[in-house]
């Protein structure tokens, strides 16, 4: 976990920088303790998503995807 802090690859990190969209909740416990919990909890998330994504044009789609990559080449000043 500290390595992660370090890198700045946790979840919240990624979410801030746009390189997720979301994050999916565990279940109490986490994902390897109950593993139905945890899928049914990303199922939800990305029959969410998907019904979302089905209403939006392919040509916004594509722009979107576009601007979300070209942001990710940011880079930031950490303090040591």
């Amino acid at each position: 976990e500290l390595a992660a802090q370090a890198l700045r690859i946790t979840a919240k990190d990624l979410t801030e920088m746009g390189c997720v969209d979301g994050i999916v909740p565990e279940p109490e416990g986490g994902a390897h303790v109950d593993h139905e919990a945890a899928a049914a909890l990303l199922d939800a998330s990305l029959q969410k998503h998907f019904s979302e994504l089905k209403k939006t044009p392919v040509k916004d789609l594509l722009a979107s995807r576009y601007g979300k990559f070209r942001n990710m080449a940011q880079f930031f000043r950490v303090e040591a």
